[in-house]
């Protein structure tokens, strides 16, 4: 799957350079072009003399290089490659590429790549763990970058525990696996709903839940990844898309996303609706903020249009509706009543009862429950991770 593509792959300062030299004879024995982007510290590590003789292409450095007056342009360089592989990305720069900080040609390149980034970080235990690493490591995969998580063993430091870069072998296979994936959605028409939905009560207050929305978010930028053509209908939420493949519609309440996604799924191949809709908005809207005026306030509420349900009556041949269940009791119960009733072809159920799942959290743990009774359940996973489950489950019934 690699042979052609092109590569960009970043080094930075870390001991695990020297595993960069490997990598890159498995990248171009599998047909891949690989240019190769230094910092000046990585220089310290491994030479430019081996890691150009490996790649065939000379080593970028600086943005100027005197030796034969090229000008450097990480614009084209961040045009030309199919993916910029980080490998391996240090503490330093993984917390530059964060906040955006461009003091070397690795990090301008990376901030005008319009291809998909993977990062592999490699550094001692204690730095791995720090909250500043791993903040900023969540950061990175919200802008829709992808990790390859760094394994456990013997460190540089001889401390023993998890930094270690992922091997050369697994983080080829890992790029195989991502440009496999990527095509087997190309062409298809993804209807995605995402986030909360906010019911006003007057200019100022309103109905909501606590849904971050990062769920359907991670589900919209992994469909684009594939080749799909997204249109992602979110609610009030802080995340930004990162894929030109992403359509996005900004909405607020039960009814505007009801409307958006009525409009969009006749022509959508498959709908995911991972959004968190409120069941009821309050049945008057105060134009003018409510002011207290006694100790008791009520509030008539009613339902909102039930958007899953509307759209299983309107599926019809092959369209694909896959639906999502969070519970906090008889949660198998509870979320396969949702799945026959709505006409999911699958329900992804989560529980606030599992730790670290559920609203706001950058990890989910699921269960998928299909119509034929059968359940698949996953382990606690990043929601990027989680969403290359759920649609690896897609393309399996898209391949029937």
């Amino acid at each position: 799957m690699l042979k052609g593509k092109k590569i960009i792959l970043g080094v930075t300062g870390s001991i695990a350079a020297y595993k960069t030299a490997s990598l890159i004879r498995l990248l171009t024995k599998q047909g891949a072009e690989v240019k190769v982007i230094m910092t000046p510290l990585a220089k310290e590590f491994i030479t430019p003399l081996t890691l150009a003789t490996l790649s065939k292409n000379p080593i970028l450095v600086d943005f100027f290089d005197p030796t034969n007056g090229n000008w450097n342009s990480h614009v084209k360089l961040g045009l030309w490659a199919d993916a910029y592989l980080i490998a391996p990305a240090s503490a330093n720069t993984i917390g530059k590429m964060a906040h955006g900080i461009a003091d070397n040609l690795l990090l301008t390149t990376y901030l005008s790549a319009k291809c998909p980034v993977i990062i592999a970080p490699a550094m001692d235990l204690d730095m791995y763990l720090h909250t500043a690493t791993t903040k900023n490591i969540a950061m990175l995969r919200t802008n829709g970058n992808y990790i390859i998580e760094a394994t456990e063993g013997e460190l540089a430091s001889g401390l023993s525990g998890k930094g270690r870069m992922e091997e050369p072998e697994q983080i080829v296979a890992y790029l195989n696996n991502f440009f496999s994936k990527k095509k087997k959605l190309l062409t298809k028409q993804v209807l995605i709903t995402a986030g909360p939905t906010y019911e006003k009560i007057d200019p100022v207050r309103f109905i909501g839940n606590y849904s971050s929305g990062k769920m359907g978010f991670a589900l919209a930028e992994a469909c684009a990844q594939r080749g799909a053509l997204v249109t992602l209908i979110a609610g009030p939420v802080q995340l930004k898309t990162q894929h030109p493949n992403i359509y996005r519609i900004d909405v607020e309440s039960a009814d505007e996303m009801y409307h958006a996604a009525k409009k969009h799924f006749s022509n959508a191949d498959i709908g995911i609706l991972a959004a968190a809709v409120a069941d009821y908005t309050p049945a008057e809207k105060a134009s003018q903020k409510l002011k207290k005026k006694t100790e008791d306030f009520s509030l008539t509420l009613c339902q909102t249009k039930d958007i899953a349900a509307e759209l299983g009556k309107e599926k019809k041949g092959k369209q694909l509706l896959i639906g999502f269940a969070l519970e906090t009791n008889n949660e198998v119960s509870n979320a396969q009543k949702k799945l026959q009733k709505k006409n999911f072809d699958f329900i992804v159920l989560n529980s606030l009862n599992d730790k670290n799942a559920g609203f706001s959290f950058d990890t989910n743990k699921i269960t998928i429950l299909f119509n034929d009774g059968q359940e698949k359940q996953y382990p606690l996973k990043e929601k990027t991770l989680v969403a290359e489950d759920i649609i690896d489950n897609i393309e399996q019934l898209l391949a029937k």
